[in-house]
C-alpha cells in the first residue's frame, strides 16, 4: 500500500519563499494559510536551498516588529532531507518517524522543487485507502476546497 509514488499524493502547487524575503512575509504565510513548512528557493527555475518552519520562528523568540530587520537566509535551515517524486510513499513515512519532523520537500535530480509532502498527506492518504467512501470526510473535503 505505501509502495506508491510520492507523486501521487505530494502537493505540487508549493508556496515557497526566498532567502532575502524578510520573516515579515513567512510570518503571513504561516498564519494566514496555516502551513507549517515553507521551502526556500533560488532562482528561475526554484533550486532548493533551504526551510523553514513554524518551529523556527517560534524557537527565534523575537517580537513581530522585529521580523521586517531579519531575512529567511538568516534562520532558515540548510540542511534539508529530501526526496524524489518516483520515491515511495513508505520511504517518506520512514523519514517522518525517524527523524520527529513533519514536512518534506520533493526535488528533481537537479534539486529543483517539484512538490511537497507532509505527515498529514500520508495519513490522509491511508484514510483514503481504508475509507474510500466516508461521506463526512468527502463533505468535509469539499468545504474545505470552497466548493
Amino acid at each position: 500500500m505505501m509502495n506508491e509514488p510520492i507523486s501521487k499524493i505530494m502537493i505540487t502547487k508549493v508556496v515557497t519563499v526566498s532567502p532575502d524575503d524578510k520573516l515579515t512575509v513567512v510570518k503571513e504565510i504561516l498564519f494566514n494559510k496555516r502551513f507549517h513548512h515553507i521551502p526556500v528557493v533560488k532562482g528561475p527555475k526554484n533550486r532548493l536551498v533551504g526551510i523553514i518552519t513554524s518551529y523556527d520562528i517560534f524557537k527565534l523568540n523575537r517580537k513581530f516588529e522585529e521580523y521586517d530587520s531579519i531575512t529567511v537566509r538568516e534562520i532558515m535551515t540548510k540542511k534539508i532531507a529530501t526526496l524524489r517524486p518516483e520515491e515511495a510513499i513508505g520511504a517518506a513515512a520512514q523519514v517522518f518517524l525517524r527523524h520527529l519532523f513533519h514536512g518534506m520537500p520533493i526535488v528533481n535530480e537537479d534539486q529543483e522543487l517539484v512538490g511537497i509532502i507532509t505527515t498529514h498527506d500520508i495519513l490522509r492518504y491511508n484514510f483514503d485507502k481504508e475509507y474510500p467512501n466516508d461521506e463526512f470526510e468527502i463533505e468535509w473535503r469539499h468545504i474545505e476546497e470552497g466548493d
